[in-house]
């Protein structure tokens, strides 16, 4: 983690979860971002208490209101993160912002698909392309050409779920419409790589792992691995990242998850 040198990050669903998790390990860093965006859709809410506290102790965390599956909420907190910015550019968008619906493959249905479609895919893809001038503008203000997350990247956190090679957890959850946008997120990502890779910007799919959060412990069964355990663990292979990783997609561990 220690390579891992970011002005700025902005990260999505960051009142719980994995996304809170990021938001204290970059708080916790020995050199901090200059400014840590916390996204969520009420900044105010109890669901937020955590990051709230947060905040009146850590003058760098900025509480930003968004929801991934409006366009205009998603055009007002750029336009909100640039004013705090002042001239500088966005190092790290993590899209970790995500939902699932606990539905069986006979039970799936069209209004199931759209609503954990537009959260898990499109908020992402919406997000990327409202970011992209501030990206662009760190990208273009760090010294280089190589490719890295302390430059400029997109980070979308997906799920091994959503490997068609190799559908992680079926026998205990089928969730199809969270697998099937999990599988178009990879997609979206590779297809970010092969747009934003002339700007400088560097985009990556991570697995975080079966995770001790509200989603992960939704089987019944206690999942393996800790927020904090995982959120070190993408960190860590996050500041390890070049220019011949962008577009791929690896587990918290730094191992290839099969596409």
């Amino acid at each position: 983690m220690a390579d891992l040198r970011v002005h700025s990050v902005l990260v999505t669903g960051a009142n719980r979860g994995i996304g809170l998790g990021f938001v204290r390990q970059f708080l916790q860093m020995p050199k901090p971002p200059e400014r840590v965006f916390a996204a969520c859709r009420d900044p105010k809410g109890q669901r937020a208490q955590e990051l709230q506290n947060l905040a009146s102790r850590h003058s760098n965390l900025v509480i930003t209101q968004l929801n991934v599956t409006d366009p205009t909420s998603i055009k007002a907190a750029a336009a909100r993160v640039e004013e705090q910015l002042g001239g500088s550019g966005l190092n790290l968008l993590i899209n970790n912002a995500a939902i699932a619906k606990m539905s069986t493959l006979d039970g799936e249905t069209l209004e199931d698909m759209i609503q954990v479609y537009t959260t898990n895919t499109a908020g992402p893809l919406l997000l990327g392309q409202a970011f992209l001038p501030l990206l662009k503008k760190a990208a273009q203000g760090s010294p280089g050409s190589v490719l890295s997350c302390s430059k400029a990247a997109i980070v979308n956190i997906s799920s091994a779920a959503g490997s068609i090679t190799s559908p992680f957890g079926w026998d205990k959850l089928q969730v199809v419409s969270y697998r099937c946008s999990k599988a178009a997120l990879n997609m979206l990502t590779k297809c970010q790589s092969l747009g934003y890779r002339e700007h400088g910007i560097l985009c990556i799919a991570l697995h975080p792992g079966w995770v001790q959060t509200e989603m992960g412990s939704s089987s019944g069964d206690t999942p393996p691995v800790t927020v904090d355990a995982s959120v070190q663990g993408m960190l860590k292979v996050l500041s390890s990242l070049s220019e011949k990783d962008s577009s791929t997609f690896l587990n918290w561990k730094g191992n290839v998850v099969p596409w």
